[in-house]
């Protein structure tokens, strides 16, 4: 890495005011930025010292998606290699989903990073590190079978629309991430629904082979379309371990548990805000079983729900999310009640959405404000309260 440093220290001055590159100096910022810690300090004005910044939140997230993302990479060919009814060992399975998912990374990346280094490069401003997670959670959220150019598409909309008009990094009000998932949902609903989409369906360089008209449905895609409870599928515990189909990085219970673990002992995410969510979906279900419709999404147990489609996965990564959720810490316990309730609400009355733990976070994110400002003023009536009765009984 010292050769390296000394390679930026040595082209720095092309690339600082006056330099022959100045007009590419957030680029070269960014990337110095990305590989080492930055060695100016502020000068003047009131600071908090700490030793992590942004850079680091985003690679303890990044660590922590690690484990999902590789499960659902061997997933992706695990599911293959059965449905086509092929034998393979793990590697084979691992590598084919590797190969399959990559090419989504390298677009979200690709399509997300370069716009910010163009708008970095407008405003004369620096690289924030946001995208560092957005990048990885987008290809997680999406079936295996989306098409690229899809995704290139929703991520251009996503940091455009919802974060760089917002301000960009730090001040959007809406989940990045969710909004792409969002927009390919409503734009490309046959890519992101049905049972031909969970499955992968091609050979990847030489891997496998091409099948036409696979289809494989979620246990929520069942649940869903069953009019009555009997059509609810039995608990298994692949639906824990994460061997059934569904988004890539979202299957795994226990690879998002190992995450889970990361990001609370960082100290990046709030166990308040993660519990409250399961907390709320528990109960919502459990009051769905007891007088909801009789349909199978009602009558499934308050456990597979909360097992199934992308519940622990948004519980976990996304309504944790520190710039879009609430801040107080009553705020936290609140706001994580509502998403995990509103979910299964969303579930159980609406079959054309049975994955509503999307829905959830997007619409609490537009009061995750408000539940903070009632806190916070509720906080400051109780203190005035206090005061004016210890007053008075000074007084007395």
């Amino acid at each position: 890495m010292k050769a390296i440093k000394k390679i930026f220290d040595k082209v720095r001055p092309h690339f600082e005011e006056g330099g022959n590159c100045h007009a590419l100096h957030s680029v070269y910022e960014g990337i110095e930025c990305f590989l080492f810690v930055p060695n100016t300090t502020s000068t003047t004005g009131t600071h908090v010292h700490d030793a992590i910044d942004s850079k680091r939140i985003m690679s303890f997230v990044v660590i922590a998606l690690m484990p999902a993302m590789l499960f659902g990479m061997y997933n992706v060919g695990y599911q293959y290699y059965v449905h086509v009814g092929i034998e393979g060992d793990f590697f084979d399975k691992f590598l084919y989903g590797f190969l399959a998912v990559l090419p989504k990374i390298v677009v979200t990346y690709v399509v997300g990073l370069g716009i910010e280094f163009v708008v970095a490069q407008w405003k004369k401003e620096e690289i924030q590190e946001g995208f560092l997670v957005t990048g990885m959670l987008i290809p997680m959220i999406v079936p295996v079978d989306c098409p690229l150019w899809i995704i290139a598409i929703a991520t251009a909309f996503a940091v455009i629309f919802a974060k760089e008009v917002f301000g960009g990094t730090g001040m959007n009000i809406f989940n990045v991430a969710l909004v792409a998932r969002v927009f390919m949902f409503f734009s490309y609903p046959t890519k992101m629904s049905g049972d031909a989409v969970w499955v992968a369906s091609k050979s990847i360089f030489g891997l496998g082979k091409t099948v036409d008209g696979m289809t494989a449905a979620t246990s929520l895609g069942i649940a869903s379309t069953s009019a009555t409870p009997a059509g609810c599928p039995p608990f298994s515990w692949d639906m824990v371990t994460g061997f059934i189909p569904g988004s890539i990085g979202e299957t795994s219970v226990i690879a998002i548990l190992i995450g889970a673990l990361i990001l609370l002992w960082t100290g990046v995410a709030s166990w308040k805000t993660m519990l409250s969510v399961f907390l709320g979906g528990a109960l919502m279900a459990w009051i769905f079983n007891f007088c909801g419709p009789h349909t199978a999404m009602a009558h499934m147990p308050w456990y597979e729900h909360l097992v199934l489609g992308g519940f622990c996965f948004g519980a976990v990564f996304m309504a944790t999310d520190p710039v879009t959720s609430a801040r107080t810490e009553t705020g936290k316990y609140i706001y994580g009640f509502l998403i995990g309730a509103l979910a299964i609400f969303i579930r159980v009355l609406n079959p054309g959405f049975p994955e509503g733990m999307m829905f959830a976070i997007l619409f609490m994110n537009i009061f995750a404000p408000l539940i903070d400002y009632f806190v916070v003023q509720h906080n400051i009536s109780r203190r005035v309260k206090r005061v004016t009765k210890t007053t008075i009984n000074s007084d007395e």
